[in-house]
């Protein structure tokens, strides 16, 4: 689900745009976060806790927290609610807390 229309707010978006996330393509738009593109694309569950594996969400969509931290393009601890999509970015699900390369 994507908002295309609010009162208050305008969506300027780029032109649509391929990116993998688990091997998957999928289709984005220039500019925007990753976490809007995967939510967008049906992602609800970005991760699992680490001590207790339970699925984690978009929780604070500012940076703040580490619920969407992924591995985007072979870099670990991306927090991709702020991380803007990019052609070809290749986005996978962190196991554990990442290792860094």
């Amino acid at each position: 689900m994507r908002i295309t229309e609010h009162p208050i707010l305008e969506f300027l978006r780029g032109e649509e745009i391929s990116f993998f996330f688990n091997g998957q393509e999928l289709k984005g738009f220039e500019g925007e976060t990753i976490a809007a593109a995967l939510h967008a694309a049906g992602v609800r569950v970005l991760g699992h806790s680490h001590a207790m594996h339970r699925p984690r969400g978009l929780f604070c969509a500012i940076g703040n927290c580490s619920s969407c931290l992924m591995d985007v393009d072979g870099e670990p601890n991306i927090r991709i609610c702020v991380e803007k999509l990019k052609p070809g970015m290749r986005v996978e699900t962190q196991q554990g807390k990442g290792c860094l390369r």
